[in-house]
């Protein structure tokens, strides 16, 4: 039996989830809104809703704009199809018989998402095994990838991971709410001080010299405080374009979930 899942989120850590779930030999779909701010485009499949396809580590991921192809594209497992229609459609179009949410919305309350699926999987803060969704997966601390049958997981931490000696000063955040306007891309040169993008008529500028690890797209509207702009200082060494260590240890929880599941489930 082919298991469909459904992730909703395309950010590094969602799309992650997806890559490693669709190498794994499930059928994975992705879901999210038409001009999502994500900064990590190029480590993630971002881009399939800008550019109508990408690549990530090998796979491919196609937008899909006729939802009714997604269960075909799904039974096929050529691609990852990625979908920005209305949720509650979608759902009911791939009946997927698992829901992973790794949207990480860090500062807001997830909705409750039990029964939608018959395994649904909540990754990050405020999410709560049993009650939010069926199982929930740490994405934060010493028990990194770790899945809870029970409880919450841990809240939002602090600070970001440091890079060089670097950890929240390699961002720029939104100063205000408004259109996002820039002509870089992830993995463009950039040096301390220079223009990079503008938010309205505030203009944004690099804080480190360094390589683009993240930048939203141009012309997606964005809130302020939202992470819009990340540097990465190593230079020739700088992540971009790849599936880094956090989310792979984050999707390799997820799998092994599934895994369990499969076999508790759908044994033979």
């Amino acid at each position: 039996m082919s298991i469909r899942i459904l992730v909703r989120g395309s950010n590094d850590i969602s799309s992650a989830v997806a890559h490693t779930l669709f190498s794994a030999g499930f059928s994975a779909a992705i879901h999210d809104i038409p001009k999502p701010t994500v900064t990590r485009r190029k480590m993630a499949f971002t881009d399939a809703i800008f550019n109508g396809n990408t690549k990530l580590e090998g796979v491919r991921a196609f937008l899909v704009n006729r939802s009714f192809l997604l269960r075909g594209m799904l039974a096929h497992h050529q691609v990852i199809p990625v979908s920005i229609g209305k949720f509650d459609e979608i759902i009911k179009i791939i009946r997927p018989h698992i829901l992973v949410d790794a949207r990480m919305y860090k500062h807001k309350q997830p909705a409750r998402q039990l029964g939608l699926a018959p395994l649904t999987l909540g990754l990050g803060p405020n999410f709560v095994a049993g009650d939010t969704t069926d199982l929930v997966v740490e994405t934060f601390g010493n028990h990194l990838g770790k899945v809870l049958e029970h409880g919450a997981t841990l809240p939002l931490q602090g600070e970001p991971t440091s890079i060089a000696g670097h950890a929240r000063d390699r961002y720029v955040y939104a100063p205000c709410d408004g259109t996002f306007s820039t002509l870089l891309q992830p993995g463009d040169s950039v040096s301390q001080g220079q223009f990079v993008a503008r938010i309205n008529q505030a203009a944004l500028y690099a804080p480190l010299t360094g390589i683009l690890r993240g930048i939203t797209h141009d012309d997606v509207v964005v809130k302020v405080k939202t992470k819009v702009i990340e540097v990465d200082p190593r230079g020739a060494a700088a992540e971009f374009a790849t599936i880094a260590d956090r989310p792979a240890c984050i999707a390799n929880g997820v799998l092994q979930a599934i895994q369990i599941w499969e076999k508790k489930h759908y044994a033979d």
